[in-house]
């Protein structure tokens, strides 16, 4: 009902997604620098001894060297981490800075494409990160996005009528009690 009666009549200028675009350009269409990562987890429980926490460094530390000799770091991954990452050889994806815990995040920033860290201690236990692609920040060209943002103009304005239609509704509506 509220498409047929305000869907076709609702027209958003360009100029509108425009300054909804330069407005919001930050908040929602710059992205910073990011990164792509895999990595190798010997995960330790927030209650482990010192006992623990040393074991899975020297594992750790045993996969790191194991990396150096040449082994491949994706086999590693999937037969000896324990973050669900190793199914895909412990591939992370992409991401950006505040996205990960940051002695893990300045690690993954540290590193040149191809290389691998040292191991890296978080409150998850203990990282080998190896840094697959580095990318740069990056603005998304309003012509990509201006069908988004006409789109979510036109649902706002649609939006703002809906009180103005429940009042109308109401005050034409019969209600009888049976």
């Amino acid at each position: 009902m509220i498409e047929a009666r305000f869907g076709s009549k609702v027209q958003v200028p360009e100029s509108d997604a425009k300054k909804f675009y330069e407005d919001n350009r930050t908040k929602y269409f710059e992205q910073g620098a990011r990164v792509r990562a895999s990595h190798i987890l010997v995960g330790i429980g927030q209650s482990a001894s010192q006992k623990e926490k040393d074991e899975a460094k020297a594992k750790a530390d045993a996969l790191l060297e194991r990396i150096k000799k040449g082994e491949d770091f994706a086999e590693i991954a999937r037969k000896e981490s324990t973050c669900p990452s190793k199914e895909k050889g412990g591939d992370l994806g992409v991401f950006g800075q505040g996205d990960m815990v940051p002695p893990f995040e300045k690690a993954a920033f540290g590193l040149k494409p191809g290389e691998i860290s040292g191991v890296v201690s978080t409150v998850f236990g203990y990282h080998i990160i190896k840094l697959t692609e580095a990318l740069p920040p990056s603005v998304q060209p309003f012509d990509e996005v201006k069908a988004k943002i006409v789109e979510y103009l036109k649902r706002e304005k649609v939006r703002a009528e809906i009180p103005a239609l429940l009042k109308e509704l109401r005050e034409k509506a019969k209600i009888e009690k049976a």
